[in-house]
């Protein structure tokens, strides 16, 4: 990965140089190993760069060799070594920057539609005086934008849209979003003013800063049921998974794998290691705690794959010591502590390797998620006469894994959710399917892959999630519901092509959700930090929400309700607002081994 950052400037005076500087300086953890920037007519690119791929020359801004456009990108191209082979272009790098510079060349943007990979592209056009935004398929690489007095700002990482214009503020249209599923879904985020390209869109600066969004790529619809043999789907999902991680191993660097223990990870394990024959993979596992079962089951997978296993161990101080710090990273509340278990691992991997692959995503494509189960008890919920949907909806909401339901929000808020904030339901084959398809387009760009850019960002670590490749994707969704959850059985599909390479015992195990101890945490050490930050004459939450009702769930759960997620949920935005908007938060400061203090985000009040 790198870091990508840039301005357009319309208005007379502006200038760009100054902001390139501080921008780069605050996307450095993205790309350690060099940066630059380059300043053209009321324009300005930034690139910090974490070589992978022609670690010699692959330098950016870059420019083609009709001198018609100029180019910044973050992620890979995993497919550059084909479409090179296609174009007539003078190469003189081999890098997959110049293959999309050629392509651009060559066929112009609509090129873009033939990559294959992860990437957030900053393309412009000289001749038309166009820039380019563009964004992946599923939405692994992170890209932003932000109008800004005189011009328009872009990049990887919200912090470095806030080096320019006037000082954030909140967006309080997105507190309902954030309440109800602990994210904010694109194009909007916790920040006012400042959007995320959508992933598979690219969207386009014209002269004097109109915009204009298009979309790429789309899901196929599935096949209908009948079409697929389960043994067909088989051994198509099987040639789908080898293809895949075949791609994402692309590297002039060491590449490791994640090693939870679970299914997905573990499959893209035994895929690497078939691939690599003795050489033997570099695998990374993380615990929390005194909860051994998940290193358990993933020393068990490394002994029978053969890979060079490492393990690393996490408890409540790291979760003290990195919550400032990490909530800087992520550029959002990191209210799933998850998010800290990732950057622990991106910590140990960067040890041994520059590149990592992981599972993720194999949930939410091949249905593996729990609430995949309750997809038509959420849809008849919603059909249900208003008085008794009122009382059932909060239930399901919970079960689906919402903080706080729609009439718990709005006594938080005050209000319901605007309008135009109110997503559109995915259309689909049949409930699972449906849901699954929300889930592509919401959960999993917005949550858990944003989540694992910036974690291992944090640590200058590149993490390719190989079952998101999207040729397996397509696949996938053209698969009927019956071959992904099949008899109560979830990712059924992936279960048989996992068969092969790995024990009936680890094949067929129900992975229990991974639980961080934040009750005792809650009613311990953070018990009096809860209800100073939470109830506090200073709570910027107390201020905004329903002093009242926050109140009462900090009681609640002092007099033994389990209320820990939603206290949890509002202490990270608490944490969030501290941190980007207010005095920072006198937490214990990261150890000096662990991570560097960030610089701080210009344009706090």
């Amino acid at each position: 990965m790198s870091g990508i950052a840039g301005v357009r400037a319309f208005a007379a005076g502006a200038s760009a140089g100054d902001a390139l500087r501080e921008m780069s300086e605050l996307l450095r953890h993205r790309g350690p190993d060099g940066a630059a920037t380059w300043v053209g007519p009321d324009i300005g690119l930034a690139h910090t760069r974490l070589a992978v791929v022609d670690v010699e020359h692959s330098r950016e801004p870059m420019h083609s060799v009709d001198g018609r456009w100029v180019l910044v990108h973050d992620g890979e191209i995993l497919n550059h070594d084909s479409l090179r082979a296609h174009l007539d272009y003078p190469f003189r790098t081999r890098t997959d920057a110049e293959v999309v510079l050629a392509g651009l060349s060559l066929e112009g943007i609509s090129f873009v539609e033939r990559l294959q990979g992860q990437f957030a592209i900053v393309a412009h056009d000289l001749r038309t005086d166009t820039t380019h935004l563009v964004r992946d398929r599923l939405g692994i690489s992170p890209l932003y934008y932000r109008h800004v007095p005189g011009g328009i700002a872009f990049g990887s990482e919200i912090k470095a849209l806030l080096a320019l214009g006037p000082a954030p503020r909140v967006d309080h249209r997105s507190l309902d979003a954030y309440l109800g599923t602990r994210v904010v879904p694109a194009p909007d985020t916790l920040f006012d003013g400042v959007k995320k390209v959508r992933p598979a869109h690219r969207v386009s600066i014209q002269p004097g800063g109109h915009l204009e969004e298009t979309q790429f790529w789309a899901l196929p619809e599935a096949d209908p049921e009948g079409t697929w043999s389960a043994g067909d789907a088989i051994e198509a999902v099987s040639d789908g998974v080898r293809e895949a991680v075949r791609s994402a191993l692309v590297a002039d660097v060491p590449v490791g794998s994640y090693l939870s223990g679970g299914l997905d990870s573990s499959l893209v394990v035994a895929q690497v290691q078939q691939l690599r024959g003795d050489d033997a993979v570099h695998t990374f596992s993380a615990g929390f705690g005194d909860d051994l079962g998940e290193l358990s089951t993933a020393r068990r997978v490394s002994t029978v794959l053969g890979t060079r296993h490492h393990e690393v161990q996490l408890g409540a101080t790291d979760f003290e010591e990195l919550w400032s710090t990490l909530t800087w990273h992520r550029d959002a509340p990191i209210s799933d502590p998850a998010d800290v278990t990732a950057f622990g691992l991106a910590r140990a991997a960067r040890e041994h390797v520059s590149v990592v692959l992981s599972g993720d995503g194999g949930d939410e494509v091949f249905g593996g998620h729990p609430q995949h189960r309750l997809a038509r008890l959420a849809e008849r919920s919603s059909v249900l006469p208003a008085r008794v949907r009122s009382g059932l909806a909060g239930q399901v909401e919970r079960r689906l894994g919402a903080p706080f339901s729609a009439g718990e929000r709005e006594r938080l808020i005050g209000s319901g959710p605007p309008p135009e904030r109110r997503a559109a339901p995915a259309l689909g084959a049949d409930p699972v399917d449906r849901m699954l398809r929300h889930d592509l387009r919401h959960w999993l760009p917005d949550h858990l892959l944003e989540r694992a850019d910036r974690m291992s960002m944090a640590a200058s670590v590149e993490v390719r999630p190989a079952l998101l490749d999207h040729r397996l994707v397509e696949l996938a969704f053209r698969l009927p519901t019956s071959v992904k959850v099949r008899a109560g059985t979830s990712r059924w599909v992936l279960r048989e092509v996992a068969r092969p390479f790995l024990p009936d015992e680890l094949v067929d195990r129900k992975v229990a959700p991974r639980r961080v101890p934040l009750d005792a945490w809650l009613r311990s050490g953070l018990r009096d930090t809860a209800r100073e930050r939470l109830t506090g004459a200073d709570s910027w939450v107390a201020q905004t929400l329903d002093r009242a009702t926050v109140r009462d769930l900090v009681d609640r759960h002092e007099r033994g309700a389990g209320e820990e997620v939603r206290l949890w949920t509002l202490l990270c935005l608490e944490m969030w607002h501290e941190r980007f908007f207010g005095v920072p938060p006198t937490m214990p400061r990261p150890r000096a081994a662990a991570l560097p203090s960030p610089p701080v985000a210009p344009g706090r009040g």
